[in-house]
């Protein structure tokens, strides 16, 4: 066949990619601010802003900064935000976690005080931050994560949380069961409106590395025994399964961008919405290299942002959270 044929080819898809509107237009994949969720950190006794310098642009914040980031997040539109706790003292239990006075449930009360009706206020219920040996969860005369005791302190925690304020705890600790018993709690204590979001498929990757200076994490050795092993991919679904057998109302992925089988896979059977959690290393990764001049900055976040949505996340929780929703409005 001639290339003067009219008929050559007959297929063009670059029709649809000639002009911006057009691209506009055919996109198959859209990202919108309500599905985006800010990961936010609070540091009890602070008295300014503390920057993380692992994560350009992020900080631990005080009572004061926190208000303001609220009120930003809440007029961008965005879906949610995630609180984490950094206390001033930790213990082998996580006694702050569930302290009504503790620096995570003081914030979450402010949350939900400033911007419960405009964002959905959720909560990390793990114990890392709050516990002197670093681990998820607490540690049986061995040295090792005690699966069923940790399970009392994640219902206590559940209490705590609901108590102050949360409307969906993040339930990140990876132990066994942990879905069913702070489901049982709750209920038992008559919260059944406060929702679960189960980290189901939560990796033992290297990509949390900026996080551990961002809640000053205590950590020695890993968490290996109870965070899955990055080469598994049907355990990943296994997990899933589990969350959601348990009642969970969310599940997630975490990290995102190396996992986005694994999310497709849950979004592909999940009865239940599926996030993922764009972590810090992903964060910082793109921060470091558009500060070399290697990368657009912008169009690195979108298209990350857009990459986990395309893989099947209803939301996704990003540090980008405000910039990206600010910037997509006015766009």
């Amino acid at each position: 066949m001639s290339l003067s044929d009219a008929a050559f080819p007959a297929a063009r898809p670059r029709r649809l990619r000639s002009t911006p509107a057009w691209r506009r237009l055919a996109a198959e994949t859209r990202v919108n601010p309500a599905q985006l969720v800010l990961p936010l950190f609070i540091a009890e006794g602070a008295s300014e802003p503390r920057p993380i310098s692992s994560m350009p642009g992020v900080v631990q914040h005080t009572a004061d900064s926190l208000r303001v980031e609220l009120a930003l997040a809440a007029a961008a539109g965005i879906g949610g935000v995630m609180l984490f706790g950094v206390p001033e003292h930790k213990d082998a239990i996580g006694s702050g976690a569930t302290d009504p006075a503790g620096i995570l449930n003081v914030a979450t009360r402010i949350a939900a005080a400033e911007v419960g009706d405009a964002l959905v206020v959720q909560t990390d219920l793990c114990l890392d931050e709050f516990t002197d040996h670093g681990h998820c969860g607490v540690l049986d005369a061995r040295g090792r994560v005690d699966n069923d005791a940790t399970l009392e302190r994640y219902r206590e925690m559940a209490l705590a949380q609901a108590q102050s304020g949360s409307a969906l705890l993040g339930l990140s600790g990876m132990m066994d069961g942990q879905v069913a018993a702070v489901r049982a709690a709750l209920d038992g204590a008559g919260r059944s409106d406060v929702a679960l979001l189960g980290y189901a498929a939560k990796y033992a990757s290297a990509f949390y590395g900026p996080f551990r200076e961002a809640v000053q994490s205590s950590l020695e050795g890993d968490r290996r025994t109870y965070q899955l092993d990055p080469a598994n991919r049907r355990e990943g679904a296994r997990e899933i399964a589990l969350d959601v057998a348990e009642s969970a109302d969310v599940v997630m992925v975490k990290p995102a961008m190396s996992y986005l089988d694994v999310l497709a896979d849950a979004a592909a059977v999940s009865p239940v919405p599926v996030w993922a959690y764009q972590v810090s290393g992903e964060y910082s990764m793109v921060e470091a290299a558009a500060a070399q001049g290697w990368i657009d900055r912008e169009r690195a976040i979108d298209e990350t942002l857009t990459s986990i949505v395309r893989a099947g996340a209803d939301a996704v929780l990003t540090y980008w959270a405000i910039e990206a929703a600010e910037r997509w409005t006015h766009a």
